[in-house]
């Protein structure tokens, strides 16, 4: 198998790789580096992979934003956090983060609070408070909504 590409090759090998999930701009342009493409080359696929619809920024942070919080339970915090990773714009992060309800984000927590607290086989409660809010405060939770939750449990 050879290990160059021309622009069109690469072009199609992109828009497959775009339609099978969402990516973010620095996902394809470090993918089209692995396909030893130029700069000039690389910004050219870019440009036809958006004028083409398969690469969307803000599309892209919106799905994140909903299926990290559906299926992984972040927070928003965790979820922005991981955006900007991808040096993906502010703009685009406040947009994805609308896209999680107020109503589902508080049943998502109340949910993954409880599961977490019955989960936790600590006698001494001290302990217990602490190992409660590490993990509540990595998967991403607002530090207020933490420490209030862990006041009533």
């Amino acid at each position: 198998m050879n290990d160059t590409f021309t622009p069109k090759e690469a072009l199609q090998k992109l828009e497959r790789f775009c339609a099978y999930q969402e990516r973010c701009h620095a996902e394809v342009i470090s993918k089209l580096y692995s396909l030893k493409m130029s700069s000039d080359e690389i910004d050219n696929i870019v440009f036809q992979l958006i004028e083409g619809n398969f690469l969307n920024e803000t599309r892209f942070a919106c799905s994140f934003a909903r299926g990290k919080h559906r299926i992984k339970n972040w927070g928003k915090i965790r979820i922005t956090n991981e955006l900007k990773l991808k040096q993906i714009s502010s703009t685009n992060i406040n947009l994805a983060l609308k896209e999680i309800s107020p109503e589902e984000y508080v049943a998502t927590f109340e949910q993954l609070s409880e599961r977490c607290w019955n989960n936790l086989h600590e006698k001494n409660t001290l302990k217990k408070r602490k190992k409660f809010c590490d993990y509540m405060l990595r998967r991403g939770y607002e530090s207020n909504l933490v420490y209030d939750k862990v006041k009533t449990l």
